[in-house]
């Protein structure tokens, strides 16, 4: 089992800046990936970037230049460090855990973001 624990959601003015981080504890093993997802009132859950524990990055087109992630392996913590936010970026975000061995995955209890003047 994983567990995850998110924090660093808010409210923002567009332009702002936030970062979340989600934390990782259980059994974590040594391949895997954590990732960021967001879902906005009324729509699909969404990825918005990944990273392996070996630093492999994805991320959607929508935030590429803007969010970047990172993580700190012996924290077993990822980063997600969002820059220009906009309105549509308003959203529940949520953390997830993938073990690329098992492929099973663990999610965290999702954040608020709200970007709003």
């Amino acid at each position: 089992q994983v567990q995850l624990v998110e924090s660093g959601g808010g409210l923002v003015q567009p332009g702002g800046s936030l970062r979340l981080s989600c934390a990782a504890s259980g059994i974590i093993g040594s391949f895997n990936a954590m990732a960021w997802y967001r879902q906005a009132p009324g729509k699909q859950l969404d990825l918005v970037a990944s990273i392996t524990n070996g630093g492999i990055t994805n991320y959607a087109d929508s935030v590429k230049g803007r969010f970047t992630i990172s993580r700190d392996n012996a924290k077993n913590t990822v980063y997600l460090q969002m820059n220009s936010l906009k309105p549509e970026d308003t959203a529940v975000y949520v953390c997830n855990f993938k073990n690329l061995l098992t492929m099973q995955n663990y999610w965290g209890q999702g954040t608020q973001v709200t970007v709003s003047s």
